[in-house]
Parts: structure tokens; sequence; C-alpha cells
């Protein structure tokens, strides 16, 4: 008898629950839900960038006159410059979404200051002296390629390289040890060649409140082709017959923040 009871009463319950349940259902209460997967970073996109550096030139020269060829002799000069530029990445499917390849340009106005010696002496009345002139690179533009890898989803490493065309300027010719300037000299010049870099970009969206804001750290080094400056009189503007042959390189270190205008997260 007991046992019957227990199991009209256990019907009795299983049938009240079950339009409980549905009342419940119909007056919509809340129930948990898993939140959305986080925004996956990517580094698809165009970018434009600004910044700063610090460079070093160096020039294998040597000097040609009608008395013959000197030894070839290295000098060079340093400064501080800037950085503008512009590009667009596109982050493929390979390794695993880790590798980047993209395209740019830069234009790198400069203040890399040095003096050059030609070899050359200047006949004063009693004793020769030695020559030299100022010089200084002014500008650099590049264009090229990037490959970049993904160490992390907010860090990448590349490598670049491309084409490149920088300008030199030069003064008149002085006497080495004394300063006295001499009615000679070389032209200003524009040179291209090629250029190799290395460097990495980090995503800063996790410390500033602007999106797509990144920071890129470049070291890049150029060479450029041979030249043959003839030498002139800076008072009639004439050739007197002397070149000065030089082969330019260039070493960069440059810091610059980049904005990704049309960056996804």
């Amino acid at each position: 008898m007991t046992k019957n009871w227990l199991g009209v009463i256990s019907v009795s319950a299983a049938l009240l629950a079950a339009p409980l349940a549905a009342s419940a259902a119909d007056m919509g209460v809340p129930y948990l839900k898993a939140p959305p997967p986080p925004p996956v970073m990517s580094w698809t996109g165009c970018y434009v960038d600004g910044g700063w550096g610090y460079g070093f030139w160096n020039q294998d020269h040597n000097t040609t006159t009608p008395a013959g060829t000197t030894v070839t002799t290295t000098d060079g000069g340093r400064g501080w410059m800037g950085k503008v530029g512009g590009g667009c990445d596109y982050q493929t499917p390979w390794f695993n979404h880790r590798v980047v390849v993209g395209v740019f340009g830069d234009w790198d106005p400069m203040s890399l200051k040095g003096t050059i010696s030609p070899s050359e002496l200047f006949p004063p009345a009693g004793a020769s002296q030695p020559l030299a002139m100022n010089e200084k690179e002014s500008s650099a533009w590049f264009v090229g390629a990037r490959l970049g890898y993904l160490v992390t989803p907010s860090f990448m490493t590349y490598f670049d390289g491309g084409y490149t065309r920088t300008r030199f300027t030069t003064s008149s010719e002085f006497q080495t040890f004394t300063g006295t300037p001499v009615a000679f000299s070389y032209p200003s010049y524009n040179d291209s060649g090629w250029f190799l870099g290395s460097g990495f970009e980090y995503s800063l969206n996790d410390w500033v409140p602007f999106h797509g804001l990144f920071l890129q750290t470049e070291y890049r080094f150029s060479q450029y082709g041979r030249k043959s400056l003839a030498e002139f009189s800076t008072a009639t503007g004439l050739a007197d017959g002397n070149f000065l042959n030089t082969r330019p390189y260039v070493q960069t270190v440059t810091t610059a923040l980049v904005w990704k205008f049309n960056y996804g997260r």
C-alpha cells in the first residue's frame, strides 16, 4: 500500500513540474551564454610612419690627376636624420598565419656631415699643403619590399630590401692644416644603389588608446654606385683635369611610430 502511494506522489510531481518548466521558458528566464571569442589581430592593411634616427656614411675614394691615380683611402661622416613613409602589408596564411609580406616607400631628410680629403696638394708659394672639403648627405629615398614573421600576434621581426637614391652636397676645397679656402671644388651629386635592412615592429594597442599604433625600429645598410667627379675652378667653372673617384655606403638606425589606418582587429 505504501509503495502505491509513493508511485502516485512521484507521478503527480512530474506532472506538476512539466507546466512549471514550460511557464519559466515562456517568461524568458535569463540564462548564461558563453562569451564571444576575442578578436584576432590582423596585420593586413596600409600605413604611414614617421620618426628619427642616426646615420653614418663612408666613402672609399682616390684621385686621378694627369700624373696618375692615388691610393684608395676612406673618409666618412655622421649625424641625425628624420624618416617619413608609408606602405601596405598582407598577413598570409603561411605557417599558421605568421608570415607577413609588404611593400613600402621612405624619404629620409638627413644632415650626415663629414670631410673628404681628395689626396691632392695645393702648391702655394714655398710649401704644398693637402686639401680637404666638407661633404654632407642631405637626403635619401627608398622603395622596397619586406618579409616578416610574427613571433607573437603583436610582435613582428622582418627583413627588407630594395632600391635607394641619395643626395650628397660638397663645399669648396680648403687647405687641410690651415682651413684656408682655395678656388677649386668638386660638384654635389646624386647617387643610386641598393639597400638591405632588418628590424621589428610592435603593436601598442594594449598600451595606448589609439587603435592601430605601432612602434618600429630598423637597421639599414645602403650601398651606392661609383662616381667620378670632375674638379673645377669656382672662379671660372672650368674643369682642371682632376677627378675624384668615390663610392659611398651608409648605415642608419631609425625608430618610428606607425599608424595602420585600415588595420583590422
